[in-house]
C-alpha cells in the first residue's frame, strides 16, 4: 500500500514540476487539461488516482508524451531510452519557444514514424493474403 502512495505521489511531483517548468498556474492547466482545480490540485498532492483518460489531458495541456505519465502511474512498464520531451522541456540553455518548436517536431517525427509502421505492416498483413 506504501508503495502505491508513494507512486501517486510521486506522479503528482512530476506533474507540478512539469507545470512549473512550462510557467503554468494550476489555474491555467486545469483550463488547459479540462478538469478542475481542485481535482489537480489533489493530483498533484498525490491525494487522487487519476484514470488514464485524466491523465492523457494533463500530457496533452502539458504538452508530453502520455507514456511518460503512463509510466509514472504504473499503467504502462517504462521503455528502454529517456523521455526527449522530458529532456527538452529541462534543457536550460533553450528558451521556452525553442522548446515547444522542438518538441513539436520530435512528436511529429514520432507520429509520422508510427503511421509508416502501422502502414507497413498492413501492406505486410495484404501481401500475404
Amino acid at each position: 500500500m506504501k508503495e502505491l502512495e508513494h507512486r501517486w505521489r510521486d506522479l503528482g511531483e512530476f506533474i507540478r514540476d512539469q507545470r512549473r517548468i512550462g510557467h503554468l498556474s494550476l489555474r491555467k492547466l486545469s483550463e488547459m487539461a479540462g478538469i478542475s482545480n481542485p481535482y489537480l490540485s489533489q493530483i498533484e498532492r498525490g491525494l487522487r488516482k487519476p484514470s488514464a483518460e485524466i491523465l492523457q489531458q494533463i500530457a496533452r495541456a502539458l504538452e508530453i508524451s502520455s507514456e511518460t505519465l503512463y509510466v509514472r502511474a504504473g499503467i504502462l512498464e517504462e521503455r528502454e531510452g529517456a523521455d526527449l520531451v522530458a529532456e527538452i522541456r529541462r534543457d536550460p540553455l533553450l528558451s521556452e519557444e525553442q522548446k515547444k518548436t522542438l518538441i513539436r517536431i520530435y512528436s511529429s517525427f514520432c507520429h509520422e514514424n508510427e503511421r509508416g509502421t502501422a502502414a507497413d505492416e498492413e501492406e505486410l498483413a495484404h501481401a500475404e493474403r
